[in-house]
């Protein structure tokens, strides 16, 4: 875990710990990041874009590099604010295992503990607010109607289609109809050794910016 507030990084710690996770280590600047990422090899880093020295981009540069060297490296980023710069940088060449919260709006504990083993999983985790601007920022992905984008909107939100259907006031089988559209779309086929849903979202946030 790479945070530099202590009582947030040691809150964290012990939350995490009461859930049964195994912090490896915590730790409070950029520079100690990197390291740390190689020599744990964790099966997933909680980590904040800003990290002193400079206070700009030092925990995201860590996990680009850590993600070079160990790929499919899980990263779930806690930021105060959204960085869609930070979320394309950290998105690039991969194949999911990526998350982007917001701190102020983590509200629910049992909700975070879950993004947590999402993204541990090789899912996505993304806060709303975060794909609204992502959203907002890009053109949209030729081919794909509104309704489909919500859907997808929802899929990187990292929910089911059971609770997608329940949130668009439609069925489980229309929302597989949608989610097939859009891999067929995308130009995701059939494949064992790939989650379509994560590429999916994948293409769909690296269209930005």
């Amino acid at each position: 875990m790479a945070e530099d507030l202590t009582l947030l990084r040691d809150g964290l710690t012990r939350l995490l710990e009461a859930f049964d996770f195994d912090v490896v280590e915590g730790v409070d600047n950029g520079p100690a990041l990197l390291p740390a990422l190689l020599r744990h090899r964790p099966d997933v880093a909680i980590i904040d874009v800003r990290l002193p020295p400079t206070y700009t981009d030092e925990g995201l540069k860590a996990a680009v590099a850590a993600r070079t060297s160990i790929p499919g490296l899980p990263v779930l980023v806690l930021s105060q604010h959204v960085e869609p710069l930070y979320a394309r940088e950290l998105l690039t060449g991969s194949r999911g295992g990526v998350g982007y919260l917001l701190k102020e709006r983590v509200s629910d504990v049992e909700q975070f503990v879950q993004a947590v083993h999402r993204v541990a999983a090789g899912g996505t985790a993304f806060d709303p607010e975060v794909i609204a601007q992502l959203m907002a920022r890009q053109a949209p992905l030729a081919g794909l109607t509104q309704r489909e984008r919500d859907v997808l909107e929802h899929i990187a939100e990292g929910r089911s289609n059971a609770a997608i259907a329940g949130r668009l006031f439609i069925t489980e089988k229309v929302v597989s109809k949608y989610i097939n559209n859009i891999f067929a779309k995308l130009g995701l086929p059939p494949s064992e050794d790939v989650n379509r849903r994560v590429l999916a979202v994948l293409m769909f946030l690296d269209a930005g910016t």
